[in-house]
């Protein structure tokens, strides 16, 4: 791989081959012996035009723990809030000579253009409604670890569809590797056509959890969507927050995940969210940044022996 834009036509073997060195990655973290001479002499710059806390703080992490000079660059108080433009941007970045870059972006596509400008390997930390590459891959990483395998697993999708990169990326991975998707929600928060994509639709949760061995939240993303998608955010959790009496239409012991941040008592309330044995969503946290280490090590092998 020279980037990683999307998981969208990723060979399977790729993100396998992802998985397996993330998964290496847990342990050496949970010892503290992680290889801090494996990008030594890289730079890695974070540009985030959106904020974020997991996504920015776990690459700032990975890279740290992998040796890489890190840099992460405030849009809020760049030229960019000047008015310079991506484009601009890139040519600026090229000219400081950095080995990876890390980009999220309001704008899909983004990711895309700055990777033809630049001769950084880029990372994709999700780029409007499209994809979020790194949060599938870690989302698969805890499941596997979890369950053996992804193969044949029923994995329920809840909520706002609509607007979510996160649903995009992981209904790519999961069914490549052999998972059933299905996506819930509201007619207003399902993309049009999105059967194509080898999943089933619910509009009724309870029918869409009957049976799932995971659970997967979404946000709620007010901030994209229009007016009159949902009519409050009560009524949409009464009628899709997941609720220990819905939970309990899934299969026993079903996992629970949320790519964060979570609105409790909007998507999921707070004794899901918290649940001991039932909700991974602290774990999601953990291999992000195992999956992250991953992949700037296999970008930067790709370009290169560190």
């Amino acid at each position: 791989m020279r980037h990683l834009l999307a998981i969208q036509g990723l060979p399977p073997s790729a993100v396998t081959a992802l998985l397996d060195l993330a998964e290496s990655y847990v342990l050496l973290n949970r010892t503290g012996k992680t290889p801090r001479d494996r990008l030594r002499g890289r730079t890695l710059i974070n540009l985030f035009f959106e904020d974020s806390t997991r996504t920015r703080t776990s690459f700032e992490l990975a890279g740290k723990r992998l040796g890489a000079d890190v840099i992460t660059m405030t849009v809020a108080t760049s030229s960019v809030n000047k008015g310079e433009t991506l484009l601009d941007t890139a040519a600026t970045l090229n000219a400081m000579n950095c080995d990876l870059l890390v980009v999220r972006h309001a704008v899909s596509g983004a990711p895309a253009l700055l990777a033809q400008k630049v001769d950084a390997a880029v990372v994709n930390a999700g780029d409007g409604t499209h994809e979020h590459p790194t949060q599938a891959l870690l989302d698969a990483l805890t499941l596997r670890r979890r369950r053996g395998t992804l193969d044949n697993l029923v994995v329920a999708i809840c909520g706002d569809v609509l607007h979510s990169r996160v649903a995009r990326s992981n209904i790519h991975l999961l069914t490549a590797l052999g998972a059933r998707v299905r996506v819930v929600g509201p007619p207003t928060l399902i993309p049009p056509a999105v059967e194509r994509l080898g999943v089933a639709v619910f509009h009724d949760m309870a029918a869409g959890l009957d049976g799932a061995d995971v659970v997967m939240m979404l946000r709620l993303q007010q901030e994209r969507m229009a007016r009159g998608l949902v009519p409050s955010a009560r009524e949409y959790f009464r009628f899709y927050g997941l609720d220990a009496a819905k939970l309990a239409r899934a299969r026993p012991g079903a996992l629970v995940m949320h790519p964060g941040p979570m609105n409790r008592g909007v998507e999921i309330a707070s004794e899901i969210a918290d649940h001991p044995t039932q909700s991974v969503i602290r774990e999601q946290v953990e291999m992000g940044v195992a999956v992250r280490m991953a992949v700037l090590d296999m970008l930067a092998r790709a370009g290169g022996d560190a």
